[in-house]
């Protein structure tokens, strides 16, 4: 079917075997097809020419537009970056309590291996232990409330 088409107009464009003389035989056609094209299109050429400028700042406005969607959603954007930031700070605070605490830690053990009152202190705080002649008190523990056999409170 398609090379119907093309046969239909075999005195439009010569053919390679016609050689060179067939091509300039036919130059003044080819003229004439590409003027009548030029007088097609010389309207909409003309109109484009003189809204250049109009066309080349809204390009420049689109590009700056996508630019600025980039700069601030894009996968290292302004947003991503805050959000980084925050994270950032707040693991940075995380690490100077953890960092205090095992300060602490480490004063502690420090006095458990050295000091006969800290030993002393951890021994009657942890394992209850009195000296001859003092009581230890200890605090009543909240009695829990009975849970129901039935489970109808849960609802």
């Amino acid at each position: 079917m398609k090379f119907s088409k093309i046969a239909r107009f075999p005195s439009r464009f010569p053919r390679p075997e016609d050689g060179l003389r067939a091509v300039v035989d036919r130059a003044p056609q080819a003229e004439a097809l590409a003027a009548s094209w030029i007088e097609r299109f010389r309207p909409l050429a003309t109109r484009i020419y003189g809204l250049r400028r109009r066309i080349a700042t809204v390009a420049v406005a689109v590009v700056t537009g996508l630019l600025f969607v980039h700069v601030m959603l894009g996968a290292n954007g302004m947003i991503v970056y805050r959000q980084k930031r925050a994270e950032y700070e707040a693991l940075r605070k995380q690490l100077v309590q953890v960092q205090q605490e095992n300060d602490r830690y480490t004063q502690q053990i420090q006095g458990l291996k050295s000091d006969q009152k800290a030993i002393e202190k951890e021994a009657r705080e942890q394992l209850g232990y009195a000296k001859p002649g003092e009581y230890v008190y200890v605090a009543p523990t909240t009695a829990k409330p009975a849970v129901p056999a039935n489970h109808s409170a849960k609802k």
